[in-house]
């Protein structure tokens, strides 16, 4: 294809309106409302941090319960009578 002065123009043409939808299309997306947008979406990685320093606090928890003598004794307990009936 030769390039002459009307298919530099035809290309010139389709860039400017290339241009021009796509400053629209970008006007529409920033005139909308910030509600409509899913920029609040998921957990953010101050939330994953706390979320898992929680996670862990309940463990701990549980950790310290089912460890206690207490509870050792009804866990055995209730394993010995669950065996029981089976055999």
């Amino acid at each position: 294809m030769s390039w002459t002065r009307a298919t530099a123009e035809a290309k010139r043409a389709q860039a400017a309106e290339r241009l021009r939808e796509a400053a629209a299309r970008a006007a529409r997306v920033l005139s909308e409302p910030k509600g409509d947008r899913r920029a609040d979406a998921g957990m953010s990685t101050a939330e994953y941090a706390v979320g898992t320093i929680a996670a862990c606090g309940f463990a701990g928890l549980l950790f310290k319960v089912v460890t206690s003598p207490d509870v050792q004794q009804m866990l055995v307990s209730l394993v010995q009578k669950a065996l029981a009936l089976a055999g």
